[in-house]
């Protein structure tokens, strides 16, 4: 052996040993189609037709108490639940819409001391799951958590739950992909896991998840606020999963499986919600949409909502939804409009982030790159309406604002081609044009030189 060559195998071994990353962990991340990325949370009375044109991504809370019924050592028999839901009707159903599948397991309502051996019911039932709906079996479910948020279990009896069930899943389908429970990279909260949980069992999960909501306050009001506030760790929380993956999971995905915002009618709460306070309906539909642009810019993978549907209660998370008793509500038609405008599309770059003032985001359809699509909002939480000269390289061809309902055509404009330039210089200057910004997010078709 040359020198070179012992050289190269003693650097091979030692950074091998250090947990060095490949160049292909290291490649440059390309941001996900917004159409892979916009996701929300079902349950058993989702109706798969109704929410399909908002997304491709469902999210179940699947649980797990319904399957294993009373004694956790007995075989599963899926896709009969203990309770006799038939799983593959519903997955079924969603999938026959065209839904990519994510199911949580919630096994939290099952307190440690039920299970009758822990380390082997949570691997028997991770495997006989994976084996019946992952790709390789049924291929109704693509991706699992373990767990949503086990409050309930410290965090030694989670990485117990978690390395076993993990194992099991991987035994039953290498193919399913695997997430651990709410977690938090820095200060997890009751209803989240420290990293430090399954650090060590990186071979295990596939996904790093996140839950983030955008409370000013906590009990008893709840107040939730814009996502771009300064004061609030909503977004935070992201970057710093983010920060954390890079450094010790490179190459593992990031998901936001929870956010989303209360609007009601003006119900008053009672009890430990006497004091709630709801957003409005157009709170509502700004904050969700700007979420996911925000999210989508942050170097994640996905970002599911949270709620599809409520009945107007006056309570944290009662009124979550993008429907009232399955009747659209206008964040239902401002996430529709985001899914069919940048569904193509992927965020590429921020041309503008005052905090102050305005935001302009781009977002790119790589089989038109000369084609890119801006997204321009005022982050101010005012409901302020302000002109605004955006310069804009090339033309712009169409311009549409947020609806607040169905068929809103007042909401669409068409434009004329590179306006404010000067005949003789079309498609080769800038032009500074005044725009109308408010809170709801305004998409600009632009066609460059």
């Amino acid at each position: 052996m040359t020198l070179r060559s012992l050289l190269a195998a003693l650097f091979a071994f030692f950074t091998l040993g250090l947990g060095v990353t490949s160049r292909a962990a290291d490649a440059p991340r390309t941001a996900p189609l917004m159409r892979d990325f916009m996701g929300i949370n079902g349950h058993f009375t989702f109706k798969p037709e109704l929410y399909r044109p908002t997304c491709d991504l469902v999210r179940n809370y699947h649980s797990t108490v319904w399957d294993l019924g009373d004694d956790t050592a007995l075989p599963t028999t899926f896709p009969l639940a203990r309770n006799k839901v038939n799983w593959a009707d519903v997955y079924g159903a969603w999938q026959k819409q065209g839904y990519h599948i994510d199911a949580c397991l919630q096994f939290e309502s099952i307190k440690p001391a039920a299970w009758k051996n822990l380390e082997g019911d949570t691997r028997a039932y991770g495997e006989a799951f994976a084996k019946y709906f992952g790709p390789s079996g049924k291929n109704l479910v693509e991706s699992v958590e373990i767990g949503n948020e086990p409050a309930s279990y410290d965090a030694a009896t989670y990485r117990k739950v978690f390395e076993n069930m993990a194992k099991g899943l991987r035994a039953g389908d290498p193919k399913l992909k695997i997430s651990a429970a709410c977690a938090n990279a820095e200060n997890p909260d009751k209803y989240s896991k420290n990293v430090s949980a399954f650090a060590g069992l990186e071979d295990l999960y596939d996904i790093l998840n996140i839950h983030t909501y955008s409370f000013l306050e906590g009990w008893p009001t709840w107040r939730r606020v814009w996502p771009e506030h300064a004061n609030i760790g909503y977004l935070k929380v992201v970057t710093d999963m983010v920060k954390y993956r890079d450094a010790h999971a490179p190459g593992k995905e990031i998901w936001v499986t929870e956010f989303g915002y209360d609007a009601g009618t003006g119900k008053t709460g009672t009890g430990d919600f006497a004091k709630w306070v709801s957003s409005s309906e157009t709170e509502q539909a700004q904050w969700i949409v700007r979420s996911y642009l925000m999210f989508s810019s942050l170097g994640i993978d996905r970002a599911y909502l949270y709620y599809y549907d409520d009945n107007d209660e006056a309570k944290l998370h009662g009124a979550s939804g993008i429907t009232r008793h399955f009747v659209p509500k206008p964040a239902y038609y401002a996430m529709q409009q985001l899914y069919e405008v940048l569904g193509d599309y992927r965020f590429n770059r921020i041309v503008k982030q005052d905090k102050e003032d305005l935001y302009i985001f781009e977002y790119v359809n790589p089989n038109k790159p000369k084609e890119p699509i801006w997204v321009a909002w005022s982050p101010t939480g005012t409901q302020r309406i302000v002109s605004k000269p955006i310069k804009v390289p090339g033309e712009i061809t169409k311009v549409e604002s947020m609806p607040l309902k169905a068929n809103d055509s007042s909401q669409s404009t068409i434009v004329p081609a590179q306006p404010n330039i000067p005949s003789g210089k079309r498609g080769t200057s800038i032009s500074e044009l005044d725009v109308m910004i408010s809170e709801s997010p305004l998409y600009l078709w632009l066609k460059l030189p």
